[in-house]
Order: structure tokens, then C-alpha cells, then sequence
């Protein structure tokens, strides 16, 4: 099993010598992308690492935390990586999850997972409330335009994904800046690929942010609302026709109805100085109030076709088993997943990964 990492470097000399340090032996190969960083942290890298497993690759242009990550997503493919894990080089994220955020894929659970920093209410404690507000409501446009329902943070950079998959992404058409996230999920839910939420704890060192919401709020709704409908289009009425396509489309035509008939109603009453009567009223309000109802039902039949069966080992070549990837990794793997337990809470409910591969083995 061949585990990538790929680190977007821009700006964030000062932390990422102790994020590639602190990548354990489970990964086979690391990945710095420095994106014309003006402190040139691809060279100041190459100068203070040692570590074998470090390649640098360097942009002549600033391209993008998007474009940073997808060249080295084409590096990782090309040297035959079987999961590339996705972390930034400004120390907000722990190394040490990375065998949690590898394991869903592994397990044939997930063919993409995420980090979910809202999962523990403890988590929330050092998170600037700027960021909970923004990220809800980003959240909530995301399950619109993505589809993917049940997930939360979209916009959350700790990431790993299977090979199968993302080789059969189209890089050129996936936003190279800070809409890479969310276009991710939505190129992912095009394939149909399984999306999981991995709880994690983000660090905040007093690192300057450069996103200003004020300057790409207007382009992220723009660009919501261009997924959300490129998306119904596709999965409603090209790649299949459901019980929710008659139920979008006799909504669509319910409510314009409703609003051709009121609207010409109100002018007309308007010309002619007499009030509308309250059947002529009902007539109009009717259709709309119809199609609310028939657009809530879609929603309802959107959420239940969120994708469940992860579409990885169809695309490509089955990756190795759990009990075979535990043979070879245990060593570097088992005393993480335990110290990361001991270190996260999860509810009672949930089986802990320890107890999970004693029952597989």
C-alpha cells in the first residue's frame, strides 16, 4: 500500500519543516509543492530536509492552493501511489491522523474522507467564531451544490482520497483556488464517489489568513449555484431519470404557473381598479403553494440518493486488504491508531479502530 502526502507550501516556512517531521513511516512519499512562495520554501526544504521521502516540485507562477494540490496529485499518480492524503504546511493540521484519514479507503468504506473539525464540541473551544459562522452557512450551501448531505466543514484542506478515483477526475475543470475543496466534492459526486467525515482537531497558531471573505463571497455563491445546477442537470435528467426528476420538473412548472397566473391577475386588477376575488387569489397561490411542496419532496429524495457504495475498487485496480496493509504496516500503525484514541474521544457508539482490525484479523 503506497500512501502519498501532498503539502501545498505557500507562506508557511515558519511550521512546515515540523509538519514534514512529523509524518510518520506509514507514508511512502511526500510531496511539497512550493506555489511561487515568496519565501521560497521549496529551496529552504530541499536545504534542511534529509528525509529520502521528500520531493519538491515548484511553480514558476502562483497557481493556487487548488493548483499546488492537483500537481501533486499528477506527481503522486504518476509514481504509482495507491491513497494521496492532502494536508497544509501551516501546522493546523496533526500528521499523526493520518491513519485515520487513510483507513475508511482502506477498508472499502470511503473513496474520499475529510476532515470534520465541528464533529466534538470540544474541538470548537480555539476556533475564532468568525470561522464556526462561516463555516456553517458554507456548509449548508455546500450539501445544496455538492449533494453529498451528510458531511459538514466542506472547506476543510485535510483530505485523502483513493488513486482509482481521482485518476478519473478532470483536473482541468476542478478550481484551482480557494474553491477547490468544494469543487472537489463536487466532481466527486459527478462520479458518484462515497465521501466520509474523519473528526479532527485543528491547531490555530496566529497564522494570517489570506482569504478575504468580503472579496470571494460573491464567487463562491456565484459558483455554488453553477455546481447546484450543473448537478440536477446531470444526475436528474441526462445520467438517469428518477422519481425526483418528475418531482423537480412538475415543481418547476407549478410554480412559474402560479406565478404567470398571479402575475397576470395582479395586472389585470390593477388596469382595472377592481379587487381580485378570493377564488381568483386561491387560483393563483395554489400552484405555488404545490410546488413548494413537490420541491420538498425532491429535496427529500436528493438527500436519500447521497452515495453509499464506494466506487474505488471499480475503477481501478483492487488495492490490497486490510489484513495484508496491516502485515506490512503494523509496526509503524498500531501504536498511532492507539495513541490517537486515547487522544480523541469518540462517542460510545462507535467502535474505535483498534477494536475494528482485531475483529477483521
Amino acid at each position: 500500500m503506497k500512501i502519498a502526502v501532498v503539502i501545498p507550501c505557500y507562506k508557511v516556512k515558519q511550521y512546515v519543516l515540523d509538519v514534514i517531521s512529523s509524518i510518520g513511516q506509514e507514508v511512502r512519499t511526500i510531496y511539497c509543492v512550493d506555489d511561487a512562495c515568496p519565501e521560497n520554501s521549496g529551496n529552504f526544504i530541499a536545504m534542511n530536509v534529509k528525509d529520502p521521502r521528500v520531493r519538491v516540485i515548484y511553480h514558476s507562477e502562483n497557481q493556487g492552493v487548488g493548483g499546488a494540490v492537483i500537481s501533486g496529485y499528477r506527481a503522486a499518480l504518476k509514481d504509482g501511489a495507491d491513497i494521496i492524503v492532502k494536508i497544509d504546511g501551516d501546522g493546523q493540521m496533526d500528521p499523526a491522523l493520518i491513519p485515520k484519514m487513510v483507513l475508511p479507503i482502506i477498508e472499502n468504506r470511503a473513496d474520499y474522507t475529510k476532515g470534520n473539525r465541528f464533529f466534538l464540541m470540544k474541538y470548537l473551544k480555539g476556533m475564532p467564531f468568525i470561522r464556526k459562522a462561516g463555516n456553517a452557512v458554507l456548509s449548508l450551501v455546500s450539501k445544496f451544490s455538492t449533494g453529498y448531505w451528510d458531511i459538514f466543514d466542506p472547506t476543510n484542506g485535510y483530505t485523502a482520497i483513493a488513486a482509482s478515483v481521482l485518476s478519473e477526475l478532470q483536473f482541468d475543470k476542478i478550481s484551482k483556488r480557494y474553491f477547490f475543496e468544494s469543487d472537489m466534492l463536487f466532481q466527486l459526486n459527478i462520479l458518484r464517489a462515497v465521501v466520509r467525515d474523519v473528526p479532527i482537531k485543528a491547531t490555530y497558531k496566529g497564522e494570517i489568513s489570506s482569504l478575504r471573505i468580503n472579496k470571494i463571497l460573491f464567487d463562491f455563491m456565484t459558483r455554488h449555484c453553477s455546481n447546484f445546477v450543473k448537478r440536477i442537470f446531470y444526475n436528474y435528467l441526462i445520467r438517469n431519470f428518477t422519481l425526483g426528476s418528475i418531482e423537480l420538473s412538475l415543481a418547476f412548472i407549478s410554480i412559474v404557473s402560479g406565478i404567470i397566473i398571479g402575475g397576470t391577475n395582479w395586472f389585470n386588477s390593477i388596469n382595472s381598479g377592481v379587487a381580485a376575488t378570493s377564488g381568483t387569489v386561491m387560483l393563483s397561490a395554489l400552484p405555488i403553494v404545490i410546488g413548494f411542496q413537490l420541491l420538498l419532496a425532491f429535496f427529500g429524495e436528493d438527500i436519500n440518493m447521497v452515495p453509499r457504495i464506494p466506487i474505488g475498487r471499480q475503477l481501478g485496480k483492487d488495492a490490497p486488504g486490510l489484513i495484508q496493509f496491516i502485515e506490512k504496516e503494523s509496526i509503524a500503525l498500531e501504536p498511532k491508531i492507539s495513541r490517537i484514541n486515547n487522544e480523541m474521544t469518540i462517542p460510545k457508539q462507535e467502535m474505535k479502530i483498534e477494536q475494528k482490525i482485531a475483529e477483521i484479523v
